[in-house]
């Protein structure tokens, strides 16, 4: 899939069917996160790859109610990152979107979640007391099919200003 239409038809789903997504696609999302750029390429980031029923109910058991949904993905990845690094957010949130956007160009789709009980999911994921959980994303199959769907954002004329704020854009003028 061209990358442009992968960005622009990528959305965010938090309910799945139970086909299982091959092995070779979930190596193909985990290496997007590794060649993801990070902050002065520390590659701080570590991750957790959660698969399986058992565990996946229980990352969602780990979750706050936005994170329920996990349950019933097919693999799950949790993002490590060291609060004491200067670009920990920003490198985890760069990897989110590569794997994202690899898993969408097998039309795998994926959505995310920030709320959890930290001392649980250390517990239960043998989480080091140096890393902290950022993110974490869980992956499948769409129960319905969304390929084509529109995305609902505001046009560009709304976001972009030319040269200063306030001073809209206008195309022509590119």
């Amino acid at each position: 899939m061209d990358a442009c239409e992968c960005v622009l038809t990528k959305l965010d789903v938090r309910e799945f069917e139970s086909t299982n997504v091959p092995a070779e696609v979930k190596l193909k999302v985990l290496e997007a996160a590794r060649a993801t750029g990070s902050g002065m390429n520390v590659q701080a980031w570590r991750f957790i790859l959660v698969q399986g029923r058992e565990r996946l109910k229980k990352l969602a058991q780990n979750s706050t109610h936005t994170g329920q949904w996990v349950e019933h993905a097919n693999f799950a990845v949790i993002i490590l990152t060291n609060p004491k690094g200067g670009f920990h957010i920003i490198d985890a949130s760069r990897a989110t979107q590569d794997m994202q956007l690899a898993a969408w160009n097998y039309g795998v789709v994926s959505c995310v979640f920030t709320g959890f009980n930290l001392e649980a999911l250390r517990k239960d994921f043998s989480i080091p007391k140096e890393l902290a959980p950022s993110i974490i994303i869980g992956f499948g199959y769409p129960a319905e099919r969304i390929s084509g769907k529109k995305k609902n954002r505001k046009p560009l004329t709304e976001l972009v200003y030319l040269d200063q704020y306030g001073k809209t854009l206008d195309a022509k003028e590119l």
